[in-house]
């Protein structure tokens, strides 16, 4: 019998694809259900609505296409990184672009800027393209200070974008209290 309830349910979700697609709402998709497989099923009468009681019509892009708008209307509980991603949406960056620096080589006249929201980074140097490239050299690069890199002799800096100060939050790097 369950095999047929699945079989059925299935069918059923198959047929309301559609419907979710166009930003229909799942009573929609729960009458359906209901109908098909629920009634269907000699042993229950048990209609499960409470399963389908959300809609899933697009709301985020429905809130970002009205105009400025907060994330708590888009998703009232983010908090955290999540919360930083979901504003710099709504302003329209991206919040990982700084992850993936690209640019021209580095030199001391026009050294490689990289950014970050610290006043220090840890940085990776994989040389330069084709013959020029060598295993990633790691180093803190801090704010103010330019580094060469000691296999390909890349130059890069740092530029802060955010709050600034150490990356730990604590603005007590020279005490050694740890």
């Amino acid at each position: 019998m369950w095999r047929r309830v699945s079989k059925q349910l299935q069918q059923t979700l198959i047929r309301c694809r559609s419907d979710l697609i166009l930003n229909r709402s799942v009573p929609i998709l729960q009458q359906q259900i209901s109908r098909n497989v629920v009634s269907s099923n000699p042993i229950s009468s048990y209609t499960p609505s409470f399963l389908f009681t959300h809609h899933f019509s697009s709301d985020a892009d429905t809130i970002l296409s009205k105009g400025k708008k907060k994330v708590e209307d888009v998703m009232p509980i983010a908090t955290g990184h999540e919360r930083e991603e979901l504003e710099a949406a709504l302003e329209g960056r991206d919040l990982l672009d700084i992850n993936h620096p690209a640019g021209p080589f580095g030199t001391k006249e026009e050294p490689a800027v990289i950014k970050s929201y610290y006043d220090k980074r840890i940085v990776g140097c994989p040389g330069g393209e084709g013959e020029d490239e060598h295993d990633v050299v790691w180093f803190w690069l801090e704010k103010g200070k330019s580094h060469e890199c000691p296999v390909c002799t890349q130059v890069f800096t740092l530029e802060v974008v955010g709050p600034g100060g150490p990356p730990d939050g604590h603005g007590h790097d020279d005490d050694d209290h740890h």
